[in-house]
Order: C-alpha cells, then sequence, then structure tokens
C-alpha cells in the first residue's frame, strides 16, 4: 500500500539533490530577478512615450501641425532597447544554469535510486512489481526532471513579476492598484480549491500509470506463454481494463486542474474592467495620465500572466509531486539489515555449513520451525521434496536473501551475519533455473563470473560446461552476440553458459538451482560428468526434480513443509521406504 505523501514532506525530500547546486540556482534566480525587473520597467517606458506623444498633442494648436519631440522619444525608445536587451541576455543565462544545476540534481536523483535499490532486500522486489519500479526511476523522474525544468523560472520569475508590478501599481496610484491587488488572494483561493481537489486525482493518475508498466512489462516477458496457453484475447482485454483506468484517472485529474486557468482569467477581466472605468474616469478629471493608465493596465496582465502560467502548469506540478512522493517512498524503504560492526573474515574457506535450530517464515507464521543440518566441506548436498516445500527457501537464507528468524546458519562456524555480504556472496557460484544474460558477446557473458579471467580461462570454463563445441559452431564464435531478450538461444544453450559462468569463479560454495532441468538427455548425461569435477573438492547444494541426477549425491535433504523429514544417501533412503522412495519410485518405478 503505497504512502501519501504531502507537498511539504515531498519537497523536503527533494531538497538533498538540490542543495549541492544551491550556488547555481541562486545565480539562475538573480538573473531571473534581473530578467523581471527589465520586464516590469518595460510598460513604464511604454507609457512614458505615450504621455509624451499625449504632451505633444495637448500643445498643438492642431492635429495637422502637431511638434513630436523626437529627441525625447528617441531617448526612450533607446531605454527601452536597453532594458530588452539585457531582459534577453539575463533569460538566457538563467536558463543555463539552471538547466545544469537541474540535471545534476536528477543525475543524483537516479544514482541515489540505483544504489538504493543496490541496499533493498529480496523481499521487496518479491512483493512489487518489476514494471512499478522500473516506472518509480524512469517516468517518475522524468516527471520531477520537466516540472523543474519547465515550472521552477516560472515560478520564481511569477513570484518576483507580481511582487514588482505590484509595486510599481501602488507607486502609479495607490487607489486603483487595489483592485490590481485583489486578483492575487481570489486566483489563489481557486488554485486552492482546485488543487485540494486535484491532488489526489493526480496520485491516483501515477498510480496507474505504474500499474499500466507493470502489466505491459509482465505481458512481453510472458508473450511464447501467451501464445501457447491462447491467451491473447484474455492479455488484450486486461490491457484495455487497465488502460480504461489510467484515462479515466488522467481525464479526472487533467480536466479538473485545467478550470484553474479560465477562472483566474475571469478574475482578471473583471479586474481590467473596474480599472478601466476608474482610470478613464480620473483621466478625464486630469488625475492620471494615459500613459500610466496604459502601464497600469500592463501590470494587470503582467500579474495575471505568471498567475496564468502556474495555472496552466499545475497539472504538470501535481503529477511531478505525485511522482516525487513515489520515488521518496521507494528511497525510504527498509534496506538489507546492516552488517556487523565489525565484521568477522574468514581468511581461508574449508565449505562447512551448518543449519542450527533454523526458524523462518516470509510472513508471520514460521515456515520451518526447528531445521538442523551438517554438511561437511567438499560434500555434494541434494535437496528434494514436493512443490512449495520449502526447497528454494534453504537456498534463500544461505545466501542471505533473507535472514533468519531464529537460529543461525554458519560457514566454517563463523555466522553468516557475521561476515560482510560481498565477501561472504563472493564464496558462492550459482546456476538458477531461471537463467539471466544480458545484452553482449557470449565471452562477455561468460566472463560476468571473473571480470579479470583471461581469455584461456573462459575457453576451458565453456569446455568444463560441455558448451564449447556449440559456441565454435556459430558464424562469431565467442564474440557471437546475444539480444536484450536473450531468445537468439536456445533455453538448454543458456543454462550451459551460466554453468560456464560459475565454473569460471571458481566458488568454494556451489549451488545449483533445477540447473538440469532446460537439457536434453543427452547434454544431461554431458553436465553431469562435468560437474562432477566441478563439485569435486568443494561444498555443493543441488537442487533438483530429476533424482537421476542426485544418486551420488553425499547427503539427501528431503524437505516437506519446511522441515527436513528425512537425510541420508540415496541407498539409505531408499532403504527407509519413506517420502525419498515415493518421489523416486514415482519417476523411475516404470523403469525397473
Amino acid at each position: 500500500m503505497h504512502k501519501k505523501y504531502s507537498f511539504k514532506k515531498s519537497l523536503k525530500g527533494l531538497i538533498p539533490f538540490i542543495k549541492p547546486y544551491k550556488w547555481q540556482f541562486i545565480i539562475a534566480i538573480l538573473m531571473i530577478f534581473a530578467f523581471n525587473i527589465s520586464m516590469v520597467l518595460a510598460p513604464t517606458f511604454e507609457g512614458m512615450i505615450t504621455t509624451q506623444l499625449a504632451s505633444d498633442v495637448a500643445k498643438s494648436s492642431s492635429l495637422t501641425s502637431v511638434d513630436i519631440s523626437f529627441g525625447a522619444i528617441i531617448k526612450i525608445v533607446l531605454s527601452l532597447v536597453v532594458i530588452y536587451i539585457i531582459k534577453t541576455v539575463a533569460q538566457m543565462i538563467s536558463v543555463v544554469y539552471l538547466t545544469n544545476a537541474i540535471q545534476q540534481a536528477m543525475e543524483d536523483l537516479r544514482n541515489a535510486l540505483q544504489n538504493k535499490i543496490r541496499k533493498l532486500p529480496v523481499r521487496y522486489f518479491d512483493n512489487h512489481h518489476f514494471g512499478d519500479v522500473l516506472s518509480r526511476i524512469t517516468n517518475d523522474v522524468d516527471a520531477i526532471s520537466n516540472a523543474l525544468q519547465q515550472s521552477f523560472t516560472q515560478i520564481v520569475s511569477g513570484v518576483l513579476t507580481v511582487t514588482l508590478a505590484l509595486t510599481m501599481m501602488y507607486m502609479i496610484n495607490p487607489k486603483m492598484a487595489i483592485i490590481g491587488t485583489m486578483i492575487i488572494p481570489l486566483s489563489l483561493l481557486v488554485t486552492k480549491l482546485v488543487v485540494g481537489k486535484s491532488q489526489k486525482l493526480f496520485k491516483n493518475q501515477q498510480d496507474a500509470l505504474g500499474e499500466l508498466n507493470s502489466t505491459v512489462t509482465e505481458m512481453y516477458t510472458g508473450y511464447n506463454e501467451i501464445l501457447l496457453y491462447n491467451q491473447q484475447v484474455e492479455s488484450v482485454e486486461k490491457f484495455k481494463k487497465i488502460n480504461e483506468n489510467l484515462k479515466e484517472n488522467a481525464f479526472k485529474a487533467q480536466f479538473v486542474s485545467s478550470t484553474i486557468a479560465p477562472l483566474n482569467a475571469l478574475v482578471t477581466y473583471l479586474a481590467i474592467g473596474a480599472v478601466a472605468v476608474v482610470g478613464t474616469a480620473d483621466v478625464i478629471a486630469g488625475t492620471f495620465l494615459v500613459g500610466q493608465l496604459q502601464a497600469f493596465i500592463r501590470y494587470i496582465w503582467q500579474i495575471n500572466d505568471p498567475l496564468s502560467q502556474i495555472s496552466n502548469l499545475s497539472s504538470q506540478i501535481q503529477s511531478a509531486f505525485a511522482a516525487l512522493g513515489r520515488v521518496i517512498e521507494l528511497l525510504e524503504e527498509p534496506e538489507e539489515v546492516p552488517e556487523a560492526n565489525p565484521p568477522k573474515h574468514l581468511s581461508e574457506v574449508a565449505g562447512n555449513v551448518d543449519f542450527e535450530h533454523v526458524k523462518f517464515g516470509y510472513y508471520e507464521e514460521n515456515l520451518m520451525k526447528d531445521l538442523n543440518v551438517n554438511v561437511k566441506s567438499g560434500q555434494m548436498v541434494a535437496i528434494v521434496g514436493p512443490t512449495g516445500a520449502g526447497k528454494t527457501t534453504i537456498i534463500n537464507l544461505l545466501l542471505r536473501f533473507y535472514d533468519v528468524k531464529g537460529g543461525s546458519i554458519k560457514i566454517d562456524g563463523v555466522d553468516i551475519r557475521d561476515l560482510p555480504r560481498e565477501e561472504f556472496r563472493s564464496m558462492f557460484g550459482m546456476v538458477l533455473q531461471d537463467t539471466w544474460l544480458y545484452s553482449g558477446t557470449i565471452y562477455d557473458n561468460i566472463r560476468y563470473g571473473r571480470l579479470d579471467a583471461r581469455k584461456d580461462e573462459i575457453i576451458n570454463a565453456a569446455k568444463m560446461a560441455n558448451v564449447h563445441h556449440f559456441i565454435r559452431t556459430l558464424p562469431d564464435g565467442y564474440n557471437s552476440h546475444i539480444n536484450e531478450e536473450a531468445n537468439n538461444i536456445s533455453q538448454g544453450e543458456k543454462q550451459l553458459l551460466t554453468i560456464a559462468r560459475a565454473i569460471l569463479k571458481d566458488p568454494q560454495i556451489l549451488i545449483l538451482d533445477e540447473a538440469t532441468s532446460s537439457v536434453d538427455t543427452r547434454l544431461e548425461k554431458m553436465l553431469q560428468e562435468a560437474m562432477q569435477r566441478v563439485m569435486k573438492g568443494r561444498t555443493s547444494f543441488v537442487i533438483a526434480h530429476r533424482l537421476s541426477t542426485i544418486k551420488s549425491a553425499d547427503l539427501i535433504l528431503v524437505i516437506n513443509n519446511g522441515d527436513i523429514v528425512e537425510q541420508g544417501t540415496h541407498e539409505e533412503l531408499l532403504a527407509k521406504q519413506g517420502e525419498y522412495e515415493k518421489l523416486y519410485n514415482s519417476q523411475f518405478a516404470h523403469n525397473s
């Protein structure tokens, strides 16, 4: 469930990323200030031209023989040219400094999110859709960046413009300035009422966008399964439903926020009408110059312009605050349990692994209540059991993807919670049932196991994994490119490449989670021969549904409901005629 973040808390979360670039922001604000001063001075000088012309006309005996004071007008025009140049240069400088500061701040924000993700526990990703997490890092950060880039200048400029314009209005005519001043509280009241209604709608819009991204990611990653089970129509309908939800939330948010501009314009038109009536009467009475009335109306528009611009940006600003709230929520997620201080170290790893009275559950109720296992260095340990029995959970605990809730797991007598995570996980090599390869060459994907490996070591690892011959058959050999989805090679070949990667790492402890599930019988036999060589002299844990692959295991653990119900060698467990025998006979009885 998403938390709700107020404007104040959202801004507070953004300040640490803005603060390092405060001087660039200050320079940009000073330039905006110069820009606004020149912009506010312009109507006064423009009004002076009108006043001068009106004065020249009044002094003339007839309209056909007006003696225009060109010298005075030229001086005013030159002053205006200087004002316009200052305005343009100041605006350009402010854009340069502001853009640089904002983009650097957004770079820091993305880096912070990446570092945060690196520190989050596996539990977070088990409980959150990948597409939603991706949306926070991409769409939400972009929304913040765009709002800052487009809105910051207009907000700062708007505040300065309104302040300076009001100052000039009071200097010209305090009585009429009161009318102009009424625009501000009325506009703020309108904005407050509308924003109060629309903010929640924009939060719903961003959440709906995250759900849409999550669904699209899910559909494309499972595209083959959708085709296989003929779920195309259902997938389209699901997408349409979520897309419709996004459309409805976006429409409500945009519609409500868009009412700010016309309502504020109505307030401004009423103010201009009142000023025109009062001002014209004063001009006729001779207490107000026509040029001053012209300037006064311009100042009212200068007050209206920033209010209207900010109103027009309100949807973007509100989207940005909603996005910022989602980003802060991610940054404030609890991180992995801190490492022990001071941590312990293992100078040499023998590979003895002990589970001592381990208790664990993903939720409040413990799945494991009292698990005890003693694995000696160099042993091959097989973990078998029905689906959902807790086989993968043991590996998750061993790798500290999750921490035990009771008892301890020790390597060579040291509690794994006392070891630095990076040092601790470097002891392991792992081949998962779900293979992971990244876009790049086959050579680089194998080298991922040990980046400083030599070419001959990489080739040797491929040979041990029985994938060297396949690589040689490819047109570019080891330089063959694997695409982003890694679907230009077969599942079995991907599995062999990940095994070669694990072999290259040369870990002290090896974990194979359904590592042979994606290869055919011939490759499985070749793989088993290679793995016997790889596992020799090191501790290894093998999770397998094919019990034929674990007959030679030194220790077989039969797991059910999170606890070990049997343990021993293949022959010992068959002799017990218990759970293992049932599993074995279910697979092989028909072959005997």
